[in-house]
């Protein structure tokens, strides 16, 4: 696994072991304060010790830069200059009466292509003209600086921007975090890619990623749509780079070189699982063996966040003071902004990347991977029919339920009840703390659960839409590596209209051995979803029952080797060295380099040749009959 949100990075369960910092012994904590402070180019590190910027000595960053690293990760006030004072940059129109006639000078260049007919012009120079507007009404659009209503938001860690790390030129800011993502999940791995792909069929390798509205700032669709009324002009990169598929296509293109299968699904906030049950899907049937899966969302702009404000989903300034019965809201009050099953009045946006490499188990074995868990399916159901399209309905019962029975049908009843655990949506809007809690509790009673642990992430780093199953997948792999729980810190209370009889809240870090832990996924729209993952331990029990003891244990050898070359790079990285797997433009192929024949086709620098034989499911037809 790889990628970044609010919490830092998700390789090494850095960003877990920010959500339970307090639970964690006194070492790791240090390596974690460590390891953000250089994320966050607070310090660097070379082979005289940690120093700032400027050279100079930094002794125990973990405890000088503590509260620096804490004030500017999570949720917290936006740093966005543009959600600061003055404000975010507007129009407002407005109709000018004018009394007398206006004159005024500008370049030729701004003159509007039509001039309005009234209009008089006169040549200054070569540059300049001159132009006379009669008395009358002047319709006109007057620079404005609009104050934020929303001020809350879950921004990767201050300083850390994963455009300055390699080789990017006007990629939106979802790409870029894509590109450090699927790096980092390469890294993490502790494999070869080059060696890993050369041990198979070209076309047995995968690509689901993507987003849930595509790339919306300045350098995507979000400029392209504005570049007409705004005076810009249009790029020939933001139309190709806005698409909600392009972070597959970037990792094909410029990080993987796969020319295997690929695509997004897109399911509002679902859209994670949705791409996780593709690969799945995939790897089961036998169409592939290795699939990357992932997301990377940018949504906190201006206009994503006025958008979402407008549909009264947000927790804006005025609904968190009316809340606790502020006048004012301190940094304090912003970083308790989202509050999971309490009372509370909104989401807040967030941007996170995340990738998983998924791969079938005999090849997992075969090349020694380091196995953090096992997803074995995503279920998928839609509400029916609704009174609103963003109104939550009946499809998040099916799908959960599905899930808890494949985890009984695979481990058990006494598994199910007392070691599993659920990483809700927790979005902290109103009617999803009812809707989301009535459907665990109900789910809870039909299976005989009485104390099952809800974990809600968002607390923390907020909803980053389409990534927001990923966040919560990393982090209940981190919950299987450390045995902690992250509390809900909002939590003061559970909300009356909780169903929580026989759900588990906490507020803080509980220690937890899970077996399986329970994605889910309420997305508008009626996008729902519910993946299973299980822990390392009962992976590996299903592995020796399916492979036997001899090839687990030779597995475990080959596993050594990997895991050295992942601590390698995770040492590196919490150093704050990182080198984003970015190649354009290199190793670039075109028809007449392959090789082709009537069943396979070879292409240059891969090992094995595709093969051109399909799976026909309807034998062949009698060439003689149909004569």
């Amino acid at each position: 696994m790889g990628g970044i949100n609010p919490a830092g990075r998700t390789s090494g369960h850095q960003a877990f072991r920010r959500t339970v910092l307090d639970a964690l012994p006194a070492d790791q904590q240090r390596q974690t304060l460590e390891g953000l402070a250089a994320l966050m180019r607070l310090v660097e590190h070379s082979e005289e010790g940690w120093h700032d910027s400027q050279g100079q000595p930094v002794e125990a960053p973990a405890q000088s830069l503590r509260d620096q690293v804490l004030n500017h990760t999570l949720i917290r006030r936006n740093e966005d200059p543009r959600f600061l004072d003055p404000g975010m940059p507007s129009n407002r129109q407005a109709s000018m009466q004018l009394a007398e006639p206006l004159r005024f000078t500008l370049r030729r260049r701004q003159l509007p292509e039509h001039l309005p007919e009234d209009w008089q012009v006169r040549d200054i120079d070569a540059r300049e003209v001159e132009v006379s507007v009669p008395a009358g009404v002047l319709e006109v659009l007057l620079p404005d600086a609009q104050l934020p209503k929303v001020r809350a938001a879950a921004q990767l860690p201050s300083g850390f921007d994963p455009a300055n790390l390699y080789r990017s030129v006007h990629h939106p800011r979802g790409l870029s975090l894509a590109v450090f993502g699927a790096s980092d999940c390469l890294g993490a791995s502790g494999l070869s890619w080059e060696t890993l792909r050369q041990q198979l069929n070209p076309d047995h390798i995968a690509v689901y990623a993507g987003n849930s509205i595509g790339q919306l700032d300045d350098q995507g669709w979000g400029g392209l749509l504005k570049s007409l009324v705004s005076g810009q002009r249009a790029t020939s990169k933001q139309m190709p780079l806005g698409y909600g598929q392009m972070p597959a296509d970037f990792l094909n293109a410029y990080v993987l070189g796969s020319v295997g299968g690929t695509g997004a699904a897109l399911g509002a906030c679902a859209s994670f699982l949705y791409n996780l049950r593709l690969g799945i899907d995939d790897i089961r049937a036998g169409r592939c063996r290795v699939v990357m899966v992932g997301t990377a969302d940018a949504p906190i702009t201006p206009e994503i966040i006025e958008g979402f404000r407008a549909m009264g989903a947000l927790a804006d300034d005025a609904g968190l003071k009316a809340l606790d019965a502020l006048e004012l809201l301190t940094d304090s009050d912003y970083q308790r902004a989202c509050r999971p099953f309490a009372r509370n009045c909104g989401f807040t946006m967030a941007e996170a990347s995340q990738f998983v490499l998924l791969m079938d188990d005999a090849l997992a074995l075969e090349v020694g991977a380091d196995i953090l868990g096992a997803v074995p399916d995503v279920f998928v159901n839609a509400d029916g029919y609704k009174r609103s399209i963003s109104a939550p309905g009946i499809g998040n019962y099916i799908t959960l339920g599905k899930a808890a029975a494949l985890v009984r049908d695979m481990l058990g009843e006494k598994s199910l009840k007392e070691r599993s655990f659920l990483h809700a949506h927790g979005t902290s809007t109103p009617k999803n703390r009812i809707t989301e809690s009535h459907v665990f509790d109900e789910i809870a009673r039909a299976n005989g659960i009485s104390d099952w642990p809800v974990v809600a992430i968002k607390a923390f780093i907020g909803h980053s839409q389409g990534s927001a199953a990923g966040d919560q997948l990393a982090s209940a792999l981190g919950s299987f590596a450390h045995g902690l729980l992250p509390g809900i810190p909002t939590l003061d209370a559970v909300a009356d209209d909780v169903y929580a009889e026989r759900l588990r809240f906490s507020q803080t870090a509980q220690t937890f051995h899970a077996d399986a832990a329970f994605i889910n996924a309420k997305g508008f729209g009626g996008n729902n979803a519910t993946g299973v993952v299980l822990s390392p331990a009962v992976t590996e029990r299903l592995l020796t029952q399916r492979h036997g003891a001899a090839a687990v244990n030779a597995w475990k050898t080959r596993r050594e080797t990997t895991r050295k070359a992942a601590a390698a790079y995770l040492a590196q990285a919490d150093r704050g060295h990182y080198a984003p797997r970015y190649q354009f433009g290199e190793a670039v192929l075109e028809g007449p380099e392959l090789d082709i024949h009537a069943d396979r086709i070879h292409i240059p620098g891969y090992d094995h040749a595709v093969s051109l034989t399909s799976d026909n499911p309807f034998g062949c037809l009698d060439e003689e009959s149909e004569e």
